[in-house]
């Protein structure tokens, strides 16, 4: 067998929902079973301030929250009478549909009549489990199984991508805790919007006009001059990067990126799969290192859109966004940075950087 070839395979919930299951060898399991489907009522409200939409979903407010290890939901379980979202299997990662989705195939109704513009909530979201082990994390997981679960986020992506109306699709994982993790099991999620969200379409505007001014990306040029300076530097090899940007609005935030301006993880070849991985493991063992605990984050993934458009400014990347400070405090945003959109950082980008650079790491 291939070493890096991805085994899938796909269920069907009692509920209709779907559950695909990932892994580097054949995958043999038991029937899909899970708790029945959550009616779904979702949908947007335009914000004529801002020029976005606003998603609103009550449903969620009855979603399971930090439930004993007995009634873990995300372990593997072919128990009726104990029901679970994962079958008993020989699997590495499972993807399946969320029981309380903000977007969805069939949202329901809009409700009635608004002084705003209003749309049904369409989209959809799912849930990554990115191991069978309640007490791993995504940064202990090998580099092989962080590359496979990029594969698993470029096979998503493409699934979801080719829906309509899905124009973005963003994999992202917040966890401890303190930034509002409901489930404490290793996951994360993947929301399809049928638009591009605000900061994206911030970020590929800025970087559309880099390209048409330069004739190159605006986030390579931004990784070679990290990389030239050295400072923030936290991984650099041939084909990927780690760095707390110069311009970070959090202590201690990162980002990873291939050093090649590719749009999405279904473009990376094997060889920067595994160079990304092992940037972003190294990430994410410093940071548990430093701390000497469970380090909580927000991971985003920034990629392409799938609109059907050509989007040559667009470089795949993920930003993490650390809740802390040094002092062992929250960094809630205030009055500046929810009002004005100002973020004020008592902290330097280099210090940072510096503590995180002295924390050694062994990836093996």
């Amino acid at each position: 067998m291939h070493p890096n070839k991805m085994h899938t395979r796909s269920l069907v919930k009692p509920d209709g929902r779907e559950i695909h299951l990932y892994s580097r060898s054949q995958i043999s399991t038991g029937s899909a079973l899970g708790p029945p489907r959550v009616v779904p009522g979702s949908h947007f409200r335009w914000h004529p301030l801002r020029g976005e939409w606003v998603a609103y979903a009550s449903h969620r407010q009855n979603r399971t929250f930090l439930p004993p290890p007995d009634w873990n939901p995300l372990r593997p379980s072919d128990d009726p009478a104990h029901l679970t979202e994962l079958p008993v299997g020989d699997y590495e990662v499972a993807v399946f549909d969320n029981l309380f989705p903000t977007l969805s195939a069939d949202p329901g109704a809009l409700p009635p009549t608004s002084i705003v513009a209003t749309d049904r909530g369409l989209g959809a979201a799912e849930v990554v489990v990115f191991t069978q082990d309640p007490q791993g994390s995504l940064g202990r997981l090998t580099v092989d199984h962080m590359a496979l679960i990029f594969e698993v986020w470029a096979d998503r992506t493409r699934a979801l991508g080719a829906r309509q109306p899905i124009a973005y699709v963003m994999p992202f994982e917040n966890r401890g805790a303190e930034v509002g993790v409901t489930l404490n099991h290793p996951h994360g999620q993947i929301y399809a919007f049928p638009f591009i969200p605000p900061i994206p379409a911030r970020e590929l505007a800025e970087s559309l006009a880099h390209f048409r001014a330069h004739g190159r990306g605006l986030l390579k040029d931004h990784i070679e001059a990290e990389l030239a300076d050295g400072r923030r530097t936290l991984y650099a090899s041939e084909s990927a990067a780690a760095f707390v940007p110069v311009c970070a609005r959090y202590a201690y935030e990162v980002w990873v990126a291939p050093r090649r301006p590719i749009p999405d993880f279904a473009a990376l070849t094997a060889s920067e799969r595994v160079e990304l991985a092992r940037a972003l493991k190294t990430v994410l063992l410093k940071y548990d290192g430093l701390w000497g605990r469970p380090f909580p984050y927000v991971m985003v993934i920034h990629q392409a859109p799938t609109d059907g458009a050509e989007h040559p400014e667009a470089h795949l990347h993920i930003e993490l966004y650390p809740p802390y400070r040094m002092a062992g405090r929250l960094k809630y945003l205030a009055g500046c940075e929810l009002g004005a959109g100002m973020f004020t950082a008592d902290t330097l980008p280099e210090d940072k950087a510096a503590e995180l650079r002295a924390v050694e790491v062994s990836l093996d």
